[in-house]
């Protein structure tokens, strides 16, 4: 039986990937730093633990004896906040810590997780041993940064390990202010959906899958980096519209409405030929569907109702 601990538990891809771990006989350590309406199961064992504080980081591995497989969520991507926040320094080191105490106990696998932000995006199509790197966000070059020390581990401590780089995510739990829980929000209160032209193409992914394959990789023996998307283009007037379609509020939609960033690029769109070709997952949700059950999520936060009390 395997002993996981998984970071950033309560956060948006986490509550999604814990859901699923639920599923195995596996027994899970969540890692978070709010412990409010969170109950221990025969399978999960929550802990608070403040990530950057390397003092509590010790006392929880004193608590978890003997782990096996970590899959490291946590950092803070707060919109508006983190492309060039100084905490993501702070998040490199802590990040570094988690991995070092965890292979001096013995862990055998360690999983984490960055983001497509890491790739030059000018690319369009971005394939994990061809697309170069970009370092022009602090974000971005600390997630780069701790990819590179990540295989290091590999190479010198005989830790197996992988980088999963996420793209364009969508679901329940998302955070309010990004762009898909934005627009739905806007029509469900009757108000306009300011956006850009549209015009732009994205990789879009439901969470719900994302979490299956990142519990995938974890159980594999694949090594490097492996890209988390869909490998599907969709522009994002057409998303935009498929979510207006759901709610009948197509006339609340008014593009062009804000400028779109002179730097965003034309296409972000992930290669997946390593994901399908070496872990057993592909989508099970089709995009209207994720959308949908994303609308239906929002309504029930909105106006009430169980979902609304585990945002």
């Amino acid at each position: 039986m395997k002993k996981i601990i998984v970071t950033g538990a309560n956060g948006f891809i986490g509550s999604h990937v814990l859901n699923e771990l639920a599923l195995k006989e596996d027994q899970i350590y969540a890692i978070t730093s709010s412990l409010v309406n969170k109950k221990n199961t025969d399978k999960i064992t929550w802990l608070k633990v403040d990530l950057l504080n390397d003092d509590q980081m010790r006392e929880m591995f004193t608590l978890i004896n003997s782990p096996t497989h970590l899959l490291h969520l946590a950092w803070d991507t707060t919109p508006g906040q983190y492309w060039n926040s100084s905490a993501n320094f702070k998040w490199l080191k802590a990040s570094l810590s988690l991995f070092d105490m965890f292979c001096s106990l013995g862990g055998k696998r360690i999983v984490g997780v960055g983001s497509c932000a890491e790739y030059d995006l000018s690319q369009g199509i971005c394939s994990e041993l061809e697309t170069p790197l970009n370092y022009n966000s602090i974000y971005g070059s600390s997630k780069n940064s701790l990819f590179h020390m990540l295989m290091s581990y590999q190479k010198h401590y005989g830790v197996s390990s992988a980088w999963a780089r996420v793209f364009y995510l969508y679901g329940p739990r998302e955070h309010e202010l990004r762009l898909v829980p934005s627009v739905i929000l806007s029509l469900l209160k009757g108000e306009q959906a300011k956006c850009t032209h549209g015009q732009q193409i994205r990789d879009y992914l439901y969470v719900k899958d994302a979490a299956k394959a990142l519990v995938n990789v974890l159980d594999s023996e694949i090594s490097g980096p492996i890209n988390i998307g869909s490998g599907k283009p969709i522009r994002l007037h057409e998303f935009v519209s498929n979510i207006a379609d759901i709610l009948n509020k197509k006339e609340l939609i008014q593009l062009n409405a804000i400028p779109a960033s002179v730097d965003e690029p034309e296409i972000v769109l992930a290669n997946v030929e390593r994901l399908r070709e070496n872990i057993d997952w592909s989508p099970s949700v089709t995009l209207v569907q994720g959308i949908y059950e994303t609308v239906e999520w929002w309504q029930s936060y909105l106006f009430g109702g169980k979902n609304g009390d585990e945002k």
